[in-house]
């Protein structure tokens, strides 16, 4: 077993303010000399880049449905700080299909006992705030010990914390004023990232000072270590990855990867070799695999149609047999064409980016057939988001949404590509990264021969 002081921030809803308050009380513990640790509920790829950007150090996701209920709370445990701080995702209890608690922010909580300090936006409210945090400590069990209000002025704090704790028993700890200075960009995929903002830094401490200025800190912390301790145990995997290299993608265009889930590939023996399809001229040499990750090819896609020297080794490799996984923007980078831009011309047909979201949320992949990574019949849990279209989107694996009848097929895949626009996880899906090992084992040693 072991200690882990943790808090959740949950939130009522999307756009209530939990990313910039998790930031704030991140930055602001990180300027403690704290030995600070961030995750984040759900799928999201881009504001543990936030994160990741304030603690110096990866922030891992916890997802019930990409990982599983029993392996969550072990990669908390794994990962944890003196203080650990959980971003919560959408409404506090927004989970599967929208209909179901299963998979929320609630829900990690009460897995894995951690205390939940829910962020409200009290702005053009007064006593019906109560009524609103009411409904929320009663609509299901749930760890709600306290509240952020985020967009009040300091000179109001002392109001509404009397009609908070006044009517529902909650402490509040504080509150963030609006700063429009901290305010980020977002687009299609939610906000832009880390990366592009130049002055991020310099937007953190803003917001740090205004935490210690306006949230009881202390009272956090102290919260945080009222969670109980949780078992350390992991799990051991096998070493079929020994000797064997895997070029990964990763820069601006392709950015979207779980530490947690390459952690699997690694512990399993593999070496990870990052390579930029944006920079780098060639791929990497004496390379036994490829990970292709999403991210935002579009952005880029005059850039990565002018690579050709790098497109044409990608093309090449694929086709002698080297094992591809290639996810959503992977997959875009895969295809003849990407907003008529020519790409690597692997999977054939063409992309466009549209202005509607295409598919959103938790599906279930069902293989229609053995292939690199499952055999027939086999399942993926994967999520999806993309504004993209395209002209094949494969049909290798049958996707269905979690309590709803609707399905479709997706995935192109054969004994040495699986591409779609689905990601997965590999620490909810250990079969299926033995299965790319497998085969990038056995390309290795025929390449050997």
């Amino acid at each position: 077993m072991r200690a882990a002081p943790r808090l959740v921030i949950g939130g009522t809803g999307s756009g209530c303010g939990k990313t910039t308050v998790t930031c704030a009380i991140l930055q602001a513990f990180v300027d403690r000399g704290m030995d600070t640790a961030a995750f984040k509920c759900g799928p999201d790829y881009i504001d543990p880049m936030f994160h990741s950007r304030i603690i110096g150090a990866r922030s891992r996701n916890l997802d019930t449905f990409l990982c599983g209920r029993d392996t969550v709370p072990r990669l908390l445990a794994k990962h944890a700080g003196d203080i650990s701080v959980i971003e919560g995702v959408m409404g506090y209890y927004d989970g599967l299909g929208g209909t179901s608690s299963e998979n929320s922010t609630a829900d990690l909580a009460r897995l894995t006992q951690s205390p939940t300090v829910l962020v409200v936006s009290a702005r053009g409210m007064s006593l019906s705030l109560a009524a609103l945090l009411r409904g929320y400590l009663n609509f299901e069990e749930n760890t709600i010990r306290g509240v952020i209000l985020n967009g009040i002025s300091p000179s109001m704090t002392d109001y509404y914390a009397n009609i908070v704790e006044q009517h529902t028993g909650l402490t509040v700890y504080g509150a963030l004023p609006r700063d429009e200075s901290c305010a980020v960009e977002s687009r299609h995929l939610g906000l832009v990232t880390a990366g592009e903002i130049t002055d991020l830094k310099q937007k953190m401490q803003v917001l740090a000072g205004h935490a210690r200025a306006g949230i009881d800190l202390d009272g956090v912390l102290a919260l945080a270590r009222t969670a109980p301790a949780l078992d350390d145990t992991q799990p051991e995997y096998p070493h079929c990855g020994d000797g064997l290299r895997i070029a990964m993608a990763r820069d601006e265009a392709f950015c979207f990867d779980y530490a947690d889930s390459l952690d699997v590939l690694t512990q399993m023996g593999a070496q990870l070799v990052p390579f930029s399809p944006l920079h780098d001229a060639h791929l990497p040499e004496h390379i036994d695999g490829l990970l292709l990750c999403g991210g935002y090819p579009e952005l880029y896609a005059q850039q990565l149609g002018e690579n050709r020297t790098l497109l044409d080794e990608l093309r090449m490799a694929v086709q002698r047999g080297v094992p591809t996984v290639a996810e959503c923007g992977g997959f875009l980078l895969l295809h003849d064409t990407l907003d008529g831009v020519p790409m690597a011309g692997i999977c054939g047909g063409a992309a466009h980016m549209t202005k509607k979201l295409q598919q959103f949320g938790y599906v279930t992949l069902t293989a229609k057939h053995d292939s690199l990574l499952c055999a027939a019949g086999e399942r993926l849990h994967a999520h999806e988001f993309h504004y993209a279209q395209s002209e094949r989107q494969g049909n290798s694996f049958r996707a269905q949404k979690p309590l709803r009848a609707r399905s479709w097929d997706c995935v192109e895949a054969t004994q040495t590509v699986h591409a779609g626009y689905p990601h997965f996880h590999f620490a909810g899906s250990v079969r299926a990264a033995q299965n790319f090992l497998s085969a990038c084992r056995t390309y290795h040693e025929e390449a050997e021969a």
